[in-house]
């Protein structure tokens, strides 16, 4: 009876082992797509980062802007300055972001 005993028992545990390692390689697949996805969501992250900080600064360039007297002629061709350099920024980040 011990021999029989012994196979059940090793029938078991080799079972058990199958199982463990399917679950195991399952689990390491999830790894690997959360670690994809965790990536992606890095450079996402970073990307809405930057157009945050670029709209920031032309507020920032727009309140500048919209302080100086509209009245001078000065004023005026400072303002189409600013917004020509932004057009211009803007170009620069589309083309380094493609």
């Amino acid at each position: 009876m011990e021999k029989d005993q012994l196979i059940t028992e090793l029938t078991l545990l080799e079972r058990k082992i199958k199982l463990f390692k399917n679950e195991h390689q399952t689990v390491r697949e999830e790894l690997r797509i959360l670690k994809v996805e965790n990536g992606n969501l890095k450079t996402t992250l970073k990307r809405k980062e930057q157009q945050i900080d670029d709209f920031q600064n032309q507020n920032k360039i727009s309140t500048i802007v919209d302080n100086i007297t509209a009245g001078s002629e000065d004023a005026a061709e400072l303002k189409q300055y600013i917004n020509e350099y932004i057009r211009e920024i803007d170009k620069c980040i589309a083309q380094l972001s493609a």
